[in-house]
């Protein structure tokens, strides 16, 4: 998976927390209550980084794998343009690039192992958050977003129907929110 929703370790170490005005999360999941059925084979990966478990991701990078990552949920494939996923197949059929994938699917552990002190972060400074979702997301689901509210009971959650990447079919419906939020916020 090309796109795997990097936590910035500076913000749950709490370096200039000052600095961050509002939070768009657009799928974007600081929850393992987000983490679906097919994150399973991943942290099989997490908890026994074997070859076989490494060998077992190798299927989430083929070509028809990434075009699921992007049209899956959506109600019209059609809508998601095909430059996103053949760009994302050209780059991982660069030489040693799948690995570099493998490698980035077990450091993202570290992430989930981060989530508290993001939701830590959350509860204390109370950024205005937003968050725009795919509710047909089958990556980070629907339940990740709901979590933000568990922290941050004002924050925004709107779910589209759609997938995981929500701004490939939905930027004319999430364009205008994440305007309004920031208008209204900044």
């Amino acid at each position: 998976m090309p796109h795997t929703g990097r936590t910035d370790d500076r913000v749950s170490r709490g370096q200039h927390p000052e600095r961050i005005t509002a939070i768009v999360s657009q799928n974007g999941n600081a929850y393992e209550e987000g983490l679906g059925e097919l994150w399973e084979p991943i942290k099989r990966y997490w908890s026994a980084p074997t070859a076989p478990n490494r060998d077992a991701l190798r299927g989430m990078f083929a070509p028809e794998s990434i075009q699921w990552q992007y049209t899956h949920g959506a109600p019209d494939a059609m809508r998601i343009a095909p430059e996103t996923y053949t760009l994302d197949n050209e780059r991982l059929a660069r030489p040693g690039n799948l690995d570099i994938q493998l490698d980035l699917m077990l450091d993202y552990r570290t992430n989930v192992v981060m989530y508290p002190q993001l939701q830590k972060y959350f509860r204390d400074r109370k950024p205005p958050l937003l968050a725009v979702w795919g509710r047909n997301d089958a990556i980070f689901i629907p339940a990740g977003a709901e979590a933000f509210k568990r922290d941050l009971p004002k924050a925004e959650v709107h779910f589209y129907d759609t997938g995981h990447f929500a701004l490939e079919s939905h930027v004319q419906e999430i364009g205008p929110v994440i305007r309004a939020f920031l208008d209204a916020t900044l």
